[in-house]
């Protein structure tokens, strides 16, 4: 049984996505985007993490979806930003 959020490997690639994303970022000067995409990417984070701390498998798997629904938020975001790239 995981004890930690920090052991969870959704948890743990979540942070790495936040700490790119706020690189990404970081001298962005379109700050509604900008806060909706870093507070996006925070909340997948959080949402496993709180939802471990729930110390229900019921629960738990509710905050999974709800990070689920957070990196649906996320990623088309991601492929805006590469299509502006182009």
């Amino acid at each position: 049984m995981i004890e930690r959020f920090e052991d969870v490997i959704g948890w743990q690639k979540a942070k790495v996505l936040t700490v790119n994303i706020y690189s990404l970022f970081a001298k962005s000067r379109d700050f509604g985007f900008q806060d909706q995409i870093l507070r996006a990417s925070v909340s997948i984070m959080n949402n496993v993490a709180e939802g471990l701390e729930r110390k229900s498998n019921k629960e738990f798997r509710q905050f999974l979806f709800i990070a689920k629904g957070s990196c649906g938020e996320v990623r088309p975001m991601l492929i805006f930003v590469e299509e502006l790239k182009k």
